[in-house]
């Protein structure tokens, strides 16, 4: 995979948050009309495009009928840890820490979300 790509109603904003989560600029540039950039961190690569024009997002963690990206999923060294500053900055958690087992590997688990309120989880391995 070379990047995921996520539209935003604010750039800056945007970028903001995503440093937050480790990630750096890499590259700014314009698609069209709009701000672009480029972010790269230990995740590997976001694309943030501003939308001129936004609408509201559909609700992708509260409509259990949507369909579409659900949500964007980083592994983090210190789970309470990240999720502890995040808060503290003001980032809405959506689902509180905890423990979730996949198959035979456990996981912390929390997710957040951004600024514009797409869902991303954040996941610690524990076995």
């Amino acid at each position: 995979m070379h990047h995921v790509s996520i539209r935003t109603r604010d750039i800056f904003a945007a970028l903001a948050f995503y440093e937050r989560l480790g990630f750096q600029v890499d590259q700014r540039f314009t698609t069209g009309m709009t701000l672009a950039c480029w972010l790269v961190g230990e995740h590997g690569r976001l694309e943030l495009i501003q939308v001129p024009e936004p609408r509201p997002a559909p609700d992708a963690w509260l409509d259990e009928t949507y369909t579409g990206y659900y949500h964007l999923s980083l592994q983090v060294p210190d789970l309470l840890r990240q999720v502890q500053q995040l808060q503290a900055a003001g980032v809405t958690i959506l689902l509180e820490p905890r423990t979730q087992t996949i198959g035979d590997q456990t996981y912390w688990i929390a997710f957040i979300c951004d600024q514009d309120g797409l869902p991303i989880e954040l996941l610690e391995p524990l076995t």
